[in-house]
């Protein structure tokens, strides 16, 4: 059974970093893209960015790009995202997810889904 565990979430002020991670546990996931979303009160979730587990290749959404960084740890089944430059607008629940396949920006693409971490940022 495919688990996705995602922490590292918490409040922040504005300008800062955090590292999200997510574990994953129940099966190979060479064939797998791990993509980030998040979703702010009163609002769809959205797409952040996504690896391609085999080959480490990212996809990142406009909005967070040159901001926030997608990397994965084979040894540890764990994928990171660490966030720099934060701003208030960057609060949400942010949930990691597992597709077979290619990367896509696409929620009702992933099948897998961890149960999602806070991230608040403060101005």
């Amino acid at each position: 059974q495919v688990q996705l565990v995602e922490s590292g979430g918490g409040l922040v002020q504005a300008g800062g970093s955090l590292r999200l991670s997510c574990a994953a546990s129940g099966r190979t996931f060479s064939n797998y893209a791990m993509g980030w979303f998040r979703q702010a009160p009163g609002k769809e979730r959205e797409f952040v960015g996504a690896i391609n587990w085999s080959e480490g290749g990212t996809t990142y959404a406009n909005s967070v790009k040159a901001r926030f960084t997608i990397s994965r740890d084979n040894a540890k089944n764990t994928v990171h995202l660490q966030m720099n430059s934060l701003q208030p607008e960057d609060t949400a629940v942010y949930y990691c997810a597992a597709r077979y396949g290619s990367i896509s920006g696409v929620p009702g693409r992933y099948a897998y889904w961890g149960q999602g971490t806070q991230v608040t940022v403060s101005s």
